[in-house]
């Protein structure tokens, strides 16, 4: 509060220093920043970068539930956002803090937008990303579904299953790969065939690292060989050597939940729910539909 009125008592000289400044936390952990200014500044444990050529609309704000959204602009290059990363998905849902700061005295800032980055569109060597505000958040559908299956993700807080305990995940370096969806770990013992099956794989080194995949099938080759395919090609190329983690599948049925991952007591479905037939009563074909006793 200190620094908005800081800030407050600054715009109201009417002779200003102000500047925008941006910071992008991609899902990875990597935190990027930028500034309209044409010097650097840092705050925040951050360098705000002025040669990356970043700019941003207007934002449009409103009470209430309305979500606030705008847009912000920049050029592609190799110090800063590259395509490839872009190509990648390594921006997708990345959060987004927006500053009006006095580049004289940075410890003079306020907030103005926080929320995480939708669209990408890039083209002729820029890029424009769509900003939506935290009321996004509230776009979402809320609410139990009474479903067989459990509803939870594996290791979510819902399903509060570790997979990191042994047995449950493996990493290795690929022995073999097409480049985007087929993983080949070579020999692979301790794992029955299709263990990982609708599990996930992580990418820990490479130009792929930091990106993760749905595993479709988990099989082992006539040599042997565990051989798994993801759902989707991976956004980056793979290559013989990087190591990825892989973790187990739950196919979401409550005996699966008991056998395989003794984790019952957070089961998120209804296996007892009545079949469709146990809803539905059908005509009798009886002689008499009086409604009294057959005898």
């Amino acid at each position: 509060m200190e620094m908005q009125a800081e800030l407050g008592a600054h715009l109201a000289t009417g002779l200003t220093n102000v500047a925008r400044a941006w910071e992008v936390k991609r899902k990875d952990g990597m935190r990027l920043g930028f500034t309209d200014h044409d010097l650097d500044l840092a705050f925040v444990g951050l360098t705000f970068r002025a040669d990356t050529g970043m700019t941003a609309m207007t934002l449009q704000q409103g009470t209430g539930l309305s979500v606030d959204n705008t847009e912000a602009m920049g050029a592609l290059s190799d110090a800063a956002i590259t395509e490839a990363d872009i190509a990648a998905g390594r921006y997708d849902g990345a959060e987004v803090l927006a500053w009006l700061v006095n580049w004289k005295d940075v410890s003079q800032r306020q907030m103005l937008f926080r929320g995480t980055i939708g669209e990408i569109r890039r083209a002729g060597g820029a890029f424009h990303a769509e900003l939506r505000g935290l009321g996004e958040l509230l776009n979402r559908p809320v609410g139990r579904i009474f479903q067989k299956p459990c509803t939870a993700v594996l290791g979510d807080s819902a399903c509060r299953f570790e997979t990191d305990v042994p047995g449950y995940t493996y990493e290795g370096a690929l022995v073999a790969t097409d480049g985007a969806r087929m993983l080949n770990f070579g020999p692979l013992g301790g794992f029955d065939q299709g263990w990982f099956q609708r599990g996930r794989a992580e990418v820990w080194t490479g130009p792929a690292k930091g990106l993760s995949g749905a595993i479709k099938r988990d099989l082992i080759a006539g040599d042997g060989a565990r051989v798994i395919e993801l759902w989707e090609p991976l956004r980056a190329d793979l290559s013989v050597g990087d190591r990825v983690r892989i973790v187990a599948g739950c196919d979401k049925r409550f005996e699966t939940c008991r056998l395989k991952f003794n984790n019952v007591l957070n089961f998120q479905g209804f296996p007892d729910i009545p079949e469709d037939d146990w809803l539905l009563t059908h005509p009798t074909q009886a002689k008499s539909q009086s409604g009294g006793s057959r005898r």
